[in-house]
């Protein structure tokens, strides 16, 4: 059988999410895949007369139930079409599961899961990995308009732009706790924006591709983070051969929410890397663990992870083996790109490019 991966591609509305799926589909055809493209099942709905606003919450209940059993339906056939083709096969999900609820109240998504057989952690698991690009309601505003979606309910205005921001982070809580959850910045130039969703796919399906664009800065948190996501993180490296970094990571959320990431990373050339990640459940965790490199020590941090205009910022708070530093990373910017720096954040220094501050450094036994 040829080697399936699946993906879902979302975000608020007016992302870009219609261009990145053609990009998708001729970019890796172009590497031998055959991509199957799984329509947006709300928009089948709406288009066809179901309205998410309606006053009968009757009607409301039902729409929501059948398009998650739609989207479950659909995703189920386009995998069984997969499992006889040839070729490797990159089926891409306009929009999965776990979108769902983001329009719905949480018991009211308890509800309609329990009656489809499934839960929140089944229904991320489905899937290898979730690009979630930014509306351009949040950092690139000139470029939000509802023309490009008939049924889209949130207009180009003040309020419309509101709805489409809260939107958006609705949407990243839903899929938080994905071992491969990327969130993809809006940038000036949209073709950057493109090229990280690629490169994202790229990582998944185990393709060579160009060293990571990303920014790092020391930082300071001078006042209180707005609607972030936090999360501890247990970061080990495991003895590897020379050229190969291998690193395992524990990331736990409030509520219990626990989720392990073997990750390979070996450089090929001066400009390529392959890198390679895959989720590994409790057990296989602790029997890693028996790998680690003796001469790395174990990284905790917790991680905050926001949006501002428009840019995604991760910032690492370090407990051990250091306790005094703060870095913030930001992925997908170019060096001449600029950062919206929020004022809660106080730069001490970019130290993009030095390697003193890279992760499996730090790791490294005094």
């Amino acid at each position: 059988m040829a080697e399936i991966k699946k993906i879902v591609l979302t975000g608020g509305p007016c992302a870009g999410k219609t261009t990145a799926l053609v990009k998708i589909t001729e970019y890796f055809s172009g590497f031998g895949y055959k991509v199957f493209n799984v329509p947006e099942v709300p928009t089948i709905y709406s288009t066809a007369g179901w309205n998410y606003l309606t006053p009968n919450r009757n009607l409301y209940f039902e729409g929501e139930r059948a398009i998650l059993t739609t989207q479950l339906a659909l995703e189920d056939q386009f995998a069984k079409l997969a499992e006889v083709c040839t070729k490797p096969v990159l089926i891409v999900c306009d929009r999965g599961t776990m979108d769902i609820s983001a329009y719905m109240k949480p018991e009211e998504w308890d509800t309609i899961t329990g009656m489809a057989g499934t839960s929140p952690s089944e229904l991320r698991e489905r899937y290898d990995a979730v690009l979630h690009l930014v509306s351009a309601a949040d950092g690139a505003e000139q470029y939000y308009t509802t023309a490009t979606n008939a049924t889209r309910y949130e207009q180009a205005n003040e309020e419309g732009l509101r709805i489409a921001r809260e939107l958006d982070k609705k949407v990243i809580r839903a899929w938080t706790g994905h071992p491969h959850l990327r969130v993809i910045n809006n940038h000036d130039d949209f073709d950057t924006k493109l090229n990280r969703v690629l490169k994202e796919i790229s990582t998944v399906v185990g393709l060579p591709q160009p060293v990571h664009d990303e920014r790092i800065f020391r930082v300071e948190v001078i006042g209180e983070i707005p609607e972030c996501s936090v999360s501890e993180i247990t970061q080990t490296y495991l003895v590897a051969e020379p050229g190969c970094e291998i690193r395992l990571r524990r990331r736990e959320w409030s509520g219990g929410k626990v989720v392990n990431v073997h990750r390979s990373k070996k450089r090929i050339s001066d400009k390529e890397i392959i890198e390679t990640e895959r989720q590994v459940d409790n057990n296989l965790y602790e029997q890693m663990l028996q790998q680690a490199d003796p001469y790395r020590a174990t990284i905790k941090k917790k991680r905050q992870s926001f949006i501002w205009k428009g840019q995604f910022f991760e910032i690492d708070s370090f407990q051990s083996p250091v306790d005094n530093l703060i870095m913030m990373e930001m992925k997908g910017l170019s060096e001449q790109e600029e950062v919206n720096f929020p004022p809660f954040i106080k730069v001490l220094e970019d130290v993009t490019g030095n390697s003193q501050y890279l992760n499996y450094n730090i790791a490294l036994r005094k």
